[in-house]
């Protein structure tokens, strides 16, 4: 079993920190019909219960596509765990642990599994959807949201969805 802190060998990890408190923060983001107000390609979340929710997310070429994300494990202030649906092999997994590193400052580390390893993490880069560089971006857009109550980091974010993308 790998070690739940690391990530596997084709997760990607990104990190920020908030100045904002960890539970500000953990309570932002663990209600998860907050996220498409800064994931760059999730333009809706409908909740289906307390655990399960349907998300609308925008891929290459704008084509909608629809997905079901469980909650897997939280722990109040300190770590979410959520996955798509679906075959084990085919399903990417998220983990956003909330550390506090000051007074009122938040330390966010995020990692994020592909589905289908190193040939789903290649295929994303093909089609211009660098896991790594995605998962930075959502991070610094949830940093200026709550810092600033705004989002202006339009890289790797549907065109238009936080103003005019460069």
């Amino acid at each position: 079993m790998s070690n739940p802190s690391r990530p596997g060998e084709h997760a990607v990890e990104a990190s920020v920190t908030i100045e904002r408190s960890v539970a500000d923060v953990y309570d932002f983001y663990r209600d998860l019909e907050n996220l498409p107000r800064f994931l760059g390609d999730v333009t809706a979340i409908e909740r289906v219960d307390p655990a399960t929710f349907r998300w609308t997310i925008v891929g290459p070429l704008g084509i909608q596509l629809k997905s079901v994300i469980r909650l897997t494990e939280e722990r109040t202030s300190e770590l979410i765990r959520y996955e798509t649906t679906g075959p084990p092999g085919l399903r990417a997994r998220w983990t956003v642990w909330f550390t506090e590193v000051g007074p009122g400052s938040t330390e966010v580390r995020e990692v994020l599994e592909m589905p289908l390893g190193r040939l789903g993490h290649a295929a994303l880069v093909l089609v211009g959807k660098p896991p790594a560089a995605e998962v930075a971006a959502n991070l610094r857009r949830l940093k200026q949201l709550l810092e600033t109550g705004e989002v202006t980091d339009t890289a790797h974010a549907v065109r238009g969805k936080f103003g005019t993308a460069a």
